[in-house]
């Protein structure tokens, strides 16, 4: 057996019937009988019992679904989980995610130390990291507040997937690797998001970044607020005005993974690390949910821990302004006049479109780096739910060529992305007469008005913007994303650096 450096995930090389260890995962094609040697061994060795469940319609292959057999006397393992992967006639890498989501939670792979996975012998490196990448993703649960010792203890589970032949080995290990680099980038997201604003303050976010940083090899630097005071930056220092117990902090990350001298890729990420609306305030019910108005931070504080260890052949650097939007006797209020560090002045209409402002100054910031491109990502409107509810995030910019790279990342992660236009309306939308612009245009268009507004803010550099209010929280659950922080955008990215090619 073959270890990697991610804890737990592993390869091996040996035939089904005959590997050791706890639950096998044989996975199916859906509405294709009983075939190959092993299925065709195991239902001899269980008398029909295989037949028996694809004649009753009990099990065919159909996506997420299972059938758990008890292994026969003298086998290796002790049960065996087929599991549905889909239609075999152009499966997407995703049904290998969900698919491992799923039996993730299942009871028997739940209680067992050693789970394998069979795909079959049509292993690659992609499907390998699409297991594990769903095996971890699906497992997840946030025990950090959990009293019970029992409950938060963890379990050494070895997961391995099991390869044909050591050829097949050395070409898998990679994916395998990587699915749980990434894996693991998501579930910290997930759980940055999940913490509560008394836990995690502004600077306290911004000493994960440095523990981050100093972990898996990128530097950090953080502004106080005398420093953000120089630079300038009015929009973010307005938004913290109310709250003076938990100061404004301005993070810093730096990745240099290109040769020296590659103009970087600059991310931007939102850190309200709770956002009551300020003096504009948000309605009581479920606004336990704002702790989560920090996501933005939390996807590229995550997607730079995992470029850093995934050693991604490219310069990138993240930014990450983050406050609180607190009422007070101090608080920004509506009909405030603010100046952004680009000189531009800002009539506020709601103090709780205050993701925008922090943005502002983040994004003018970048201009120091004299990017490639900036990708800023935030919970920002509301107005998503309207536009594409839970299912995809709205993405929109200045560049066909940032925005078509998003497309294609979207489509190899299945983090779905659709891009809204930025017409001159828009832009029209944000004028004040008082001032340069207003903060917020109102209800109409409400996606593309908040993008309108940062596009006032960008330097001469492609630029593109992703609105992950509403995915940034899953419902209900789905088979890789428990209910909570979904954790939305980090593999999105991920996938879009990896794959950078110079502007």
């Amino acid at each position: 057996m073959a270890s990697l450096k991610s804890k737990n995930f592993l390869t091996q090389v040996g035939d089904a019937t005959k590997v050791v260890g706890d639950t096998l995962i044989y996975l199916c094609y859906e509405s294709e009988a009983p075939s190959g040697s092993f299925l065709k061994q195991l239902d001899f060795e269980t008398e029909g019992a295989v037949s028996a469940v694809y004649a009753n319609d009990e099990f065919a292959g159909k996506l997420n679904s299972t059938a758990l057999f008890r292994a026969p006397a003298g086998w290796g393992v002790r049960n065996i989980l087929l599991t549905g992967v889909g239609k075999r006639a152009g499966i997407k890498l995703d049904n290998f995610r969900q698919a491992a989501g799923t039996i993730s939670r299942h009871v028997a792979v739940k209680k067992a130390e050693d789970v394998i996975f069979d795909c079959q012998s049509e292993l690659d490196a992609n499907r390998a990291q699409a297991l594990v990448e769903g095996y971890r993703l699906g497992s997840w649960k946030m025990l950090d507040y959990k009293s019970d010792p029992e409950v938060k203890k963890e379990t050494n589970q070895t997961i391995s997937v099991l390869c044909a032949n050591r050829k097949v080995e050395n070409k898998t290990s990679k994916g395998v690797e990587r699915g749980a680099i990434i894996g693991a980038a998501v579930s910290q997201c997930r759980r940055l998001a999940f913490h509560p604003s008394n836990y995690l303050t502004p600077a306290k976010l911004a000493e994960k970044a440095k523990g981050l940083g100093k972990r898996d090899g990128f530097s950090v630097k953080v502004l106080n607020v005398t420093q953000i005071e120089k630079e300038r930056m009015g929009a973010l220092l307005a938004v913290n005005k109310g709250s003076s117990e938990n100061q404004a902090r301005f993070i810093i990350m730096q990745y240099d993974g290109g040769r020296k001298g590659q103009a970087p890729v600059v991310l931007v990420g939102k850190g309200v690390t709770f956002d009551t609306g300020g003096i504009s305030l948000k309605p009581g019910m479920n606004m336990y949910e704002m702790k989560g108005d920090m996501t933005g931070s939390a996807v590229v504080i995550s997607t730079m821990s995992a470029i850093a260890r995934l050693k991604v052949k490219l310069n990138v650097v993240a930014l990450v302004p983050t406050t609180e939007n607190m009422p007070s006797g101090d608080a920004l209020k509506p009909g405030d006049i603010v100046t952004a560090r680009n000189g531009k002045t800002i009539e506020i209409i709601n103090t709780d479109a205050e993701g925008r402002l922090i943005l502002a100054d983040a994004l003018d910031y970048a201009n120091k780096f004299n990017p490639q491109a900036v990708i800023d990502i935030a919970t920002l409107t509301g107005a998503t739910l309207f536009a594409l509810g839970y299912a995809g995030a709205p993405i929109l910019g200045t560049s066909k060529t940032v925005l078509d790279r998003l497309r294609a990342g979207s489509k190899a992660t299945a983090e779905k992305v659709w891009e809204l236009p930025l017409w001159p309306e828009f832009t029209t939308q944000m004028k004040s007469a008082i001032a340069d612009l207003v903060n917020s245009g109102g209800r109409p268009a409400g996606t593309a008005t908040a993008a309108a507004f940062l596009k006032e803010f960008i330097g001469d550099y492609p630029w593109a913007h992703i609105d992950i209010a509403y995915v940034d929280l899953e419902p209900s659950g789905q088979p890789y994303s428990p209910k909570g922080p979904s954790g939305f955008g980090v593999r999105l990215l991920i996938e879009t650096l990896a794959n950078w090619k110079q502007m």
